[in-house]
C-alpha cells in the first residue's frame, strides 16, 4: 500500500550568523609576529548538529537517511561529520588489545613521527615549530592485524582485498595500534634541504636550500601524555649559520629536521619570511580522491587504495609553483597523526613541497575534530600576520565551510582567496547538505566554487584575481545540496538542480 506523507519544511531558523561585512578602510594594525601556542584542549568548543539538523526535520531521524548508504554506517557519520578516523584506541586499550605486557613493550624501539614544521621571523630571529609524536609499534600477527583491520571497513575484509590492498590496510591498522610514549626528551639536527617535493619548480615547492643552518636542537620539555611534541624553538640565527635573516629576505628556505636516536623522525622544515603568499591546502577530496562523504568507498580510498590525485589537480599546483615566486605550501588536514604518513608521502610525491598541520591525539573526539581546523588556522594566522593566505577545501566539510568565512573578518586584510571544491555538483554520493551563509557579506572576487581544476586556470591569485567569471555559482547563502532535492529553489553551488525549501513535498512510502 502506498501512503502519502506530506512533510512542511520550515525555514531554516538554526542556520550560522552570516559574517558583518569588513570596511576596508578600519583594519586594525598589524599583530607582531608571535611564537603560538602547541595544541591543547582546555575548553574544546561545542558542536551542536543543527547544521544538519533539517535533514532530522524531514525523515524524523537522521538513520534513515543514511540507511541507503549501508548498514554498518558509524555514528559519527550521523553526526554531520563523515570523518572514519575517530576513536583510535591509545595506551592501555592497545595494550589490552593485543595482550602485550610491559618487558615485551620495553623492548620495542622508540620510534618519532616528525610532521614537517614551519618557522616564523620574529625579533629574536628565527623560531622553528617542531610537532609530531613518539610512539612505539608492536609487532602483531598478520591475522590479527587482518581481524583489527576488518573494523574499519565496511561490507568486506582485508582478506577479500586485492595483495596490495590488503597490505596496505594491515600497514595502516598497525600505524593505529601503536603505544604512545610520555614524557620523552628528543634532541633534533638540523642541516640544508636540497630537495622537497615533487613540485613544478628546481628542488620542490616554493623555497630555496640555504648555505647553512646545520645545528643541534634540543627541545624544551617531555612529551605529553599521548606523547605528543609541538613548541617554537629559537633556532641559531645568521650569525655563522648561513640562513638569511627573514626581514632581509622574501625566499622560503628549506631544512632537514632529524630526530637524534631513531631513523623514522625525519622531516622537511619552511623558514617563512613575514611577508608573502601562503596558501592552506584541505587533502582529502581535493587533492586526492578520497569520497569521505561515501563510507565504505572512503575507507576503501584511505586505508586499502594506493592514493589517487583528483583530476589534473597536481598540475595547477605545478604551474602556480613555478609561476608565483616565494610561494609558501601549507596541507592541513584534519586526520589524527598517526595515520598521516600516507598523506605525507603523497603530497611530497605528487605536489610541491610544503608545511604540515594534523590532528594531535588530544583531539580525538568528533566536537573536537570540528574545531582543530580552526585552531590550527588560528595558529598558522597569527604566526604570520602580514602574510597573504589563499584557503583552499571542498564543500564535504562543515568546518570548512563555517571556518573559511569567518577568517575573513576575524583576520581581515589576510584572505585573499577562498576556493571550494562542490562535491556534490559532481559527485551524486556526496548527499551531505553544506551551509554558505557564511559567504554572504563576502566580495565574490575573493571566493569561488567550483567543479573541475581546469577551473583554477588563467586566475592570478597572486594580485587576488580569485573568480572566474564563466564558472555559475549559485550560492543561496543557506543550506545547500539536500538530501531528496531539496534546497533552495536554484542550482546548488557551481552546479547541480535542486527544488525550493519551504514548500510541501510528498514522500511516497511503499
Amino acid at each position: 500500500m502506498l501512503l502519502s506523507l506530506l512533510v512542511t519544511l520550515l525555514p531554516l531558523i538554526s542556520a550560522s550568523p552570516t559574517a558583518a561585512p569588513v570596511a576596508v578602510d578600519n583594519i586594525p594594525p598589524v599583530e607582531k609576529p608571535i611564537v603560538t601556542p602547541s595544541p591543547a584542549v582546555s575548553d574544546a568548543t561545542k558542536t551542536y548538529k543543527s547544521r544538519r539538523g533539517v535533514i532530522s526535520d524531514v525523515a524524523g531521524d537522521i538513520d534513515s537517511i543514511l540507511s541507503g548508504l549501508g548498514s554498518a554506517i558509524p555514528s559519527y557519520v550521523a553526526s554531520g561529520v563523515p570523518n572514519f578516523f575517530q576513536d583510535f584506541p591509545t595506551g592501555d586499550r592497545v595494550k589490552s588489545k593485543l595482550g602485550l605486557n610491559d618487558s615485551e613493550i620495553e623492548a620495542l624501539p622508540t620510534q618519532v613521527l616528525n610532521v614537517p614544521g614551519y618557522g616564523n621571523w620574529t625579533d629574536q630571529g628565527w623560531n622553528l615549530r617542531f610537532h609530531g609524536n613518539v610512539f612505539k609499534q608492536p609487532n602483531i600477527p598478520e591475522s590479527k592485524l587482518d581481524d583489527l583491520a576488518n573494523g574499519f571497513l565496511i561490507g568486506t575484509s582485508v582478506q577479500s582485498l586485492p595483495p596490495s590492498q590488503a597490505s596496505q590496510a594491515r600497514n595502516l591498522t598497525a600505524e593505529i595500534y601503536v603505544l604512545q610514549q610520555s614524557n620523552q626528551n628528543l634532541t633534533f639536527h638540523l642541516e640544508p634541504a636540497p630537495t622537497a617535493g615533487a613540485s613544478g619548480e628546481q628542488g620542490g615547492g616554493g623555497a630555496v636550500t640555504p648555505n647553512g643552518g646545520t645545528q643541534e636542537v634540543t627541545f624544551p620539555t617531555p612529551t605529553t601524555p599521548e606523547g605528543d611534541f609541538d613548541a617554537f624553538i629559537q633556532i641559531k640565527n645568521v650569525s655563522g649559520s648561513g640562513l638569511m635573516a627573514g626581514n632581509a629576505t622574501s625566499q622560503i628556505q628549506r631544512l632537514n629536521v632529524y630526530t637524534n636516536g631513531t631513523l623514522t623522525g625525519n622531516a622537511t622544515a619552511y623558514l617563512v619570511p613575514p611577508k608573502g603568499l601562503t596558501i592552506v591546502n584541505d587533502i582529502d577530496d581535493i587533492l586526492r580522491i578520497t569520497k569521505i562523504y561515501e563510507p565504505k568507498e572512503g575507507l576503501l580510498n584511505s586505508f586499502a587504495r594506493p592514493f589517487t590525485p583528483w583530476m589534473n589537480m597536481p598540475e595547477i599546483y605545478a604551474n602556480w609553483s613555478r609561476s608565483i615566486p616565494d610561494f609558501h605550501f601549507h596541507y592541513l588536514t584534519t586526520t589524527p597523526e598517526q595515520v598521516t604518513r600516507n598523506y605525507m608521502d603523497f603530497i611530497y610525491k605528487t605536489y610541491p613541497g610544503g608545511s604540515f598541520d594534523t590532528r594531535p591525539l588530544n583531539f580525538s573526539d568528533v566536537s573536537a575534530t570540528l574545531s582543530i581546523r580552526k585552531f590550527l588556522l588560528q595558529k598558522v594566522f597569527r604566526t604570520f600576520p602580514e602574510r597573504k593566505f589563499i584557503l583552499v577545501a571542498d564543500t564535504s566539510n562543515s568546518d570548512v565551510m563555517r571556518d573559511y568565512p569567518a577568517m575573513v573578518t576575524e583576520f581581515p586584510n589576510q584572505v585573499q582567496c577562498i576556493f571550494l571544491r562542490n562535491t556534490s555538483g559532481t559527485d551524486s554520493g556526496d548527499r551531505f547538505p553544506y551551509d554558505t551563509s557564511g559567504f554572504k557579506n563576502l566580495n565574490q572576487q575573493m571566493y569561488m566554487f567550483f567543479l573541475v581544476p581546469d577551473d583554477l586556470k588563467n586566475l592570478d591569485i597572486a594580485n587576488g584575481k580569485c573568480y572566474n567569471a564563466s564558472v555559475p555559482q549559485n550560492v543561496t547563502f543557506g543550506m545547500q545540496g539536500l538530501p531528496f532535492g531539496i534546497g533552495s529553489g536554484k542550482k546548488s553551488a557551481a552546479g547541480r538542480m535542486e527544488v525550493g525549501i519551504g514548500g510541501v513535498v510528498a514522500l511516497m512510502v511503499g
